[in-house]
């Protein structure tokens, strides 16, 4: 890829941008990024980031391999539209926009177009997002490629069918928010049971990184880990016991296939108003 052109400036698109450079999957000097109005935000990319910064469409744009929309959703429609003269065929459309499909996109921009959509999670930050990616069928095998290798600088990356991103979405797009509910509830009790505030965070992100290294390297399932570690009659039986008679398992499920149901419904609300 010999030019990236960002269209958003904002946590997403710097993740994203760290993780190419970090990876040297290319240089500074080979993304542009753009945004509505935010010159100070621009800026701040520049200066940490040395990457291309302006407003002038005809330098942003020519000769893009790749356009990635990473702005707001409540923005994408006008931000398309403004756009549209500039997507081709020929160019890769990179879509970080939640809920907004690939037909949406390509009705905004009145033509029929190469789109990546995906659906990171805020882990990206640090380098260790969760991503999916879903294609059109004007997507080529190395437009693919060149995509899933953006999307590996920051993390794990799957490829799904479009449809699945709304389930992607509820699991992992939402799921670090999941997880850092289980933190503060962990730390809330770790307080009522006189434990150092600090001490226990030590402890807390120490188990929850712990547990995650033992998931991605052992061959068990959760479930065999989880008999492991609960002795009968042990204190782990004990705490298990009491998740549940609270159906907290049920209610994790629940939680994801809501997410995954709203996030449904915020797409179908967006498709529904780019008709009109």
């Amino acid at each position: 890829m010999k030019k990236l052109a960002v269209v958003g400036a904002g946590s997403m698109a710097e993740a994203i941008i760290a993780g190419i450079l970090e990876s040297n999957l290319l240089k500074s000097s080979q993304i542009y990024v753009t945004n509505k109005c935010n010159q100070e935000k621009l800026e701040e990319l520049s200066s940490n980031y040395h990457v291309k910064i302006g407003y002038d469409m005809q330098q942003i744009f020519t000769d893009a391999d790749a356009i990635m929309l990473a702005m707001k959703p409540k923005d994408a429609a006008d931000a398309i539209r403004a756009i549209k003269d500039h997507l081709t065929s020929d160019t890769l459309i990179i879509s970080v926009l939640a809920g907004v499909s690939i037909s949406s996109i390509e009705q905004l921009a009145g033509k029929e177009l190469a789109v990546v959509r995906t659906m990171p999670n805020t882990s990206a930050a640090i380098g260790k997002s969760a991503s999916a990616l879903a294609i059109n069928e004007r997507v080529s095998e190395q437009q693919m490629q060149k995509c899933k290798k953006i999307f590996e600088t920051i993390g794990f990356t799957a490829i799904v069918e479009e449809e699945q991103l709304d389930a992607v979405t509820g699991l992992s797009g939402s799921g670090p928010a999941y997880v850092y509910y289980l933190a503060e509830a962990m730390e809330k009790c770790a307080k009522e049971i006189g434990l150092d505030n600090e001490m226990a965070k030590g402890l807390i992100i120490q188990t929850l990184i712990g547990a995650a290294e033992m998931l991605a390297k052992s061959h068990k399932t959760p479930a065999e880990l989880r008999k492991a570690v609960t002795s009968p009659g042990g204190t782990t039986e004990a705490g298990i016991q009491v998740l549940e008679a609270n159906e907290v398992q049920q209610s994790v499920i629940d939680c994801i296939k809501t997410a995954a149901e709203r996030s449904k419904q915020l797409g179908e609300n967006f498709s529904s108003k780019v008709k009109v």
